[in-house]
């Protein structure tokens, strides 16, 4: 009798546990069977995404796919003056004098891009500009001068973030320029003002959270590579988990004054494994005091 009183407390005892992972990670038990394990949950039941993630592909350096090349600052090679095959085996681009001294270290690895179908709609006017700031990324581009990244170029930054998740609020905070965002899963109104970047507004659908980004100003870039957008942004994002340490992010990008139709990206973010895994600081405002402020960045008022 006590063997099978004992027998039954330890087989409810189970049958509680399977039902505590169930919730806790997402798993499904059938008869006999019990599936993979997915995501972890929180106590509301919403998918737990804190935790520190990465992006691991070339889209800083241009969201489009694209090949290898010497830098991002180019200048035409000369012509050849001997024939095919004899003299120097140089690309149709060189780097720039700015750049040169970076050797392989600036050079640019190739892609096979983020943009869904490979295509970024622009205007006709807008093409043009693009192509102005790739021609001078050295001077436009604002991650060289350190300024907030935006949306969504903060999430594919060669940097870790960390997302911290509660009930009606959850924080990003990236590693570049110590920037952070929330997103409000309550209601909290309009933007005050425009900023680098953006009033985040979330909500879930099914496991899938869904940031409505709006309110920014013109000063980001989507990349390297000139792509550029107004204060007309809208993106559209959605984090989905596909297991523990893996989410799909995809962003919807509209701008009617920039583009002739929304376009998406999308890629895998990956969880940061290490035991020790933080972000760290990266605050490159002081990095670049000289380059945007001269000999005045170069100033140490303490020893006048």
């Amino acid at each position: 009798m006590r063997t099978g009183l004992t027998g039954a407390i330890v087989g409810g005892v189970l049958v509680a546990l399977v039902a505590v992972a169930a919730t806790r990670f997402g798993t499904t038990a059938t008869a006999g069977q019990t599936e993979r394990v997915t995501f972890a949950r929180t106590a509301d039941g919403k998918p737990d995404l804190n935790g520190i993630w990465q992006a691991l592909n070339t889209a800083n350096y241009d969201i489009q796919a694209h090949p290898a090349r010497p830098a991002m600052a180019l200048k035409p090679a000369p012509p050849r003056t001997s024939p095919a095959g004899l003299g120097r085996a140089t690309p149709t681009d060189l780097p720039a004098a700015p750049v040169l001294a970076l050797g392989a270290v600036g050079g640019v690895p190739a892609g096979k891009g983020v943009v869904e179908g490979n295509e970024i709609p622009y205007q006709p006017w807008a093409a043009a500009r693009k192509k102005e700031n790739a021609d001078n990324w050295l001077t436009r581009d604002p991650e060289i001068k350190c300024y907030l990244p935006g949306v969504p170029r903060a999430t594919y930054l060669p940097y870790p973030f960390q997302i911290l998740e509660s009930t009606n609020k959850i924080l990003i905070a990236y590693e570049f320029a110590g920037a952070t965002r929330t997103i409000n899963m309550d209601d909290v109104g309009s933007s005050p003002a425009d900023t680098w970047m953006g009033w985040s507004r979330g909500h879930w659908e099914g496991d899938t959270l869904v940031v409505d980004v709006t309110s920014f100003n013109d000063q980001t870039w989507f990349d390297r590579a000139g792509n550029f957008h107004s204060e007309a942004l809208h993106v559209v994002e959605r984090y989905t988990p596909v297991d523990h340490d893996h989410l799909m992010y995809q962003a919807t990008i509209e701008d009617p004054k920039v583009f002739t139709r929304p376009w998406k990206i999308s890629m895998p973010l990956y969880r940061r494994l290490e035991k020790d895994a933080t972000v760290l600081e990266y605050k490159c405002v002081e990095f670049v005091e000289q380059l945007l402020y001269g000999k005045l960045g170069a100033r140490d008022p303490g020893a006048e």
